[in-house]
């Protein structure tokens, strides 16, 4: 393959279990010529390893596979490790964890063709989660303004050559995905039809870590880029909203108030998965 259409970029950190899901989907993308760049790092897993393991599959299905093994971890880190070997101007950042639908690269190459800066992404569902905790809070989650603006892009977002253009190497951020999102204004991002899975975390004491990440996230963005965060543009959850929306699903509410009320709690801050 001397040019591919679009270089997709997963950074993985210890996700042995999950990688090989997460590459047999995409390598069963139909209609696009790609390439894929693992970033396994600081790995104490066999996620190398097991991702080199589907070069057979990658090639058969017309893909160029590429893994990296950094020992050094941090997930900015092995973005921009990934972005120096990606080739294609079309790139798609995607977590180790989700699971693509068949023709979501391919939506997502049509909807990036335009030469002006864009930003893409699918759209997410939420598996059914094992705990009775997360399906709760997933359920109510779902419903807010933030999950029902368009192109949210959590655990996959693309972007073209001209929105790359937007920024340099990633900052060593807590989250880098509303950085890259909050670059590009409302109308610059594209929701396409074609789904991608993408799991929550698992039980209370985790849903509460990773909220915790996702607050201070949004908190150093707003200290370190001023301004940033009002390119956001979802909808403003007034009472009378969140009222209507507590009364439709106690349960779903009560979890996701006790979740919240744990965080302030306990503030901190530190990377942690999304699922």
């Amino acid at each position: 393959m001397l040019s591919p259409q679009l270089s997709v970029i997963i950074p993985a950190s210890n996700e042995a279990g999950y990688i090989g899901a997460c590459l047999t989907a995409l390598f069963a993308s139909g209609a696009v010529d790609g390439e894929c760049v693992v970033v396994a790092n600081g790995c104490r897993d066999a996620t190398a390893e097991v991702a080199r393991g589907f070069g057979a599959q990658a090639a058969a299905a017309g893909w160029a596979l590429t893994v990296l093994d950094l020992a050094q971890g941090g997930k900015p880190n092995a973005l921009n490790a990934g972005d120096r070997r990606a080739r294609a101007p079309l790139r798609v950042y995607l977590d180790a964890d989700v699971i693509v639908s068949p023709h979501l690269m391919a939506e997502l190459i049509a909807a990036l063709s335009p030469d002006h800066a864009l930003y893409a992404t699918g759209t997410a569902r939420i598996p059914r989660a094992k705990s009775a905790i997360t399906r709760a809070y997933a359920r109510f989650w779902q419903r807010l303004p933030f999950a029902q603006s368009v192109a949210p892009g959590y655990g996959l977002f693309a972007t073209n050559a001209a929105g790359r253009a937007r920024w340099g190497d990633f900052p060593g951020i807590i989250s880098d995905d509303t950085f890259v999102r909050l670059q590009f204004e409302p109308d610059e991002r594209v929701q396409v039809p074609a789904p991608y899975d993408w799991p929550m975390i698992e039980g209370f004491a985790a849903l509460t870590k990773v909220r915790r990440r996702q607050d201070a996230g949004v908190v150093e963005i707003d200290r370190l880029y001023p301004g940033l965060l009002a390119r956001e543009a979802k909808a403003r959850l007034s009472k009378a909203r969140l009222l209507g929306l507590a009364l439709g699903d106690p349960v779903g509410f009560a979890t996701y108030a006790a979740v919240s009320v744990a965080v302030r709690l306990k503030r901190g801050q530190g990377w942690s998965r999304g699922r």
